[in-house]
């Protein structure tokens, strides 16, 4: 197996969703991180041998989303963009995708990573709206069209159909994530006090990691008007249990506990690392900061997809004979603060890791002071198709200045799956 690299990485502030869009198309934001990151390598954009981009939810405009910025970002036309969608891990499976290409000797130097802008979800017409409006494009005469007009009803058609709403409902099981995660708050008995404490710890650790200097990825934007945007924005200096509990269960409004303080927060980010394989390394004369020891993906009933992360890293664990006490530090990605306890608690029970993950018995704990040190996305933000490389980029910055050696970056799916990715620092 060939030894896959990580050379170098950036990302954008993550920007939380406010009223209406956000300043930045997807594009322009994986285009602002990209330049930043390339412009300090010894090579030109052309030298890539592939640009690979994950996002959830590109805008009509932007369909071949990795295409595209590749373009935008001086790599030419003879250098492949292409775009992935795993749901949340959408920027892990760009990485996942480029190491299988350099592992087959197909590349050498790749940039992958992920993006979306999710406050540029579009409103949709309802199917009756939009059988409407085919009705009219089918008239020809005044009269027939002054007819159809009067058939208008804009309350019943009018109505608009939010797309964010419905990408966050799984298909099959006809839940919201949160309504998944709600399920795990049940299963393991995770009371709402446990998921805002998790929430204002996510805030908490933020604020000191950026404080620390912790976030040396980030990349400043500026928009078109000169506003320049340094940091996460939705990291809260003033969160507390007070100020948790007097948000309203959001997913359950009867029974359930999970609020849109100790969730993930709709976000507008990207995310890139630069891959390379050995000989790239020598040619380019490049720094490594670290390397991507295996990955690893599983599947999972769809409305118990927030143990992805547990199906995932235990699988990988073992092929390397690895248990939670050999990893130094953890990134999982903070989809819902129940989500993440629910991962721990299900590696500590024994049925669980019996009837679901063919152990013998509980799997283990992870130390506190290990396991997202400086925050997540419960405090950071969640741009879907980004998350995954963000986890990746910042597991090995947190491995790099604390002297240690192992990780694990790993993520939840929406549809029932998990990622899970092994990484090592350079010694």
């Amino acid at each position: 197996m060939k030894t896959i690299y990580v050379v170098d990485g950036a990302r954008t502030p993550f920007l939380k969703a406010q009223k209406g869009p956000g300043p930045f198309a997807a594009s322009d934001l994986a285009t602002q991180a990209g330049r930043a990151l390339l412009l300090r390598q010894p090579f030109a954009p052309s030298d890539l041998d592939e640009v690979i981009l994950g996002c959830a939810a590109p805008s009509p405009d932007e369909t071949n989303i990795g295409r595209m910025v590749a373009l935008r970002l001086g790599c030419g036309n003879k250098v492949p963009g292409w775009t992935v969608m795993r749901n949340c891990a959408s920027g892990m499976q760009a990485i996942d995708s480029a190491i299988a290409n350099i592992q087959s000797g197909r590349s050498g130097l790749v940039l992958a990573g992920g993006v979306d802008a999710l406050s540029r979800a579009p409103l949709l017409y309802s199917d009756a709206m939009v059988r409407w409006f085919a009705g009219m494009m089918s008239l020809r005469s005044a009269g027939q069209k002054l007819q159809h007009f009067l058939k208008l009803r804009p309350a019943a058609l009018l109505t608009p159909v939010i797309g964010l709403m419905k990408g966050l409902t799984d298909p099959v099981v006809g839940l919201l994530m949160g309504q998944t995660a709600e399920n795990l708050a049940w299963r393991f008995g995770i009371d709402r006090k446990q998921m805002d404490e998790f929430a204002v710890r996510s805030h908490q650790r933020a604020l000191a990691g950026r404080e620390a200097g912790h976030f040396g990825e980030i990349v400043p934007l500026v928009d078109g008007k000169g506003k320049v945007y340094a940091e996460d924005d939705g990291v809260r200096a003033d969160a507390s249990m007070a100020g948790m509990a007097k948000l309203k269960p959001f997913f359950d409004k009867k029974y359930g506990n999970i609020t849109a303080a100790n969730s993930s927060q709709i976000t507008d980010g990207a995310a890139w690392v630069l891959l390379a394989s050995e000989e790239a390394v020598k040619k380019w004369n490049l720094k490594p900061i670290g390397r991507i020891v295996d990955s690893q993906w599983s599947g999972l009933e769809p409305e118990q997809m927030g143990l992805g992360p547990v199906h995932a890293t235990t699988p990988l664990l073992r092929r390397h004979g690895l248990t939670l006490a050999d990893i130094d530090y953890w990134e999982l990605n903070e989809a819902f603060a129940a989500q993440v306890l629910g991962c721990l608690a299900a590696w500590q029970d024994d049925t669980y890791c019996r009837e679901q993950l063919g152990l013998p018995g509980a799997f283990g704990g992870i130390a506190e002071e290990r396991f997202n040190v400086d925050g997540g996305a419960v405090s950071i933000g969640h741009p879907v198709g980004a998350s995954g490389a963000r986890i990746v980029l910042h597991l090995l910055h947190v491995l790099r200045r604390n002297n240690a050696k192992r990780g694990v970056a790993t993520i939840c799916i929406g549809g029932g799956l998990g990622g899970a990715m092994l990484l090592e620092t350079e010694a």
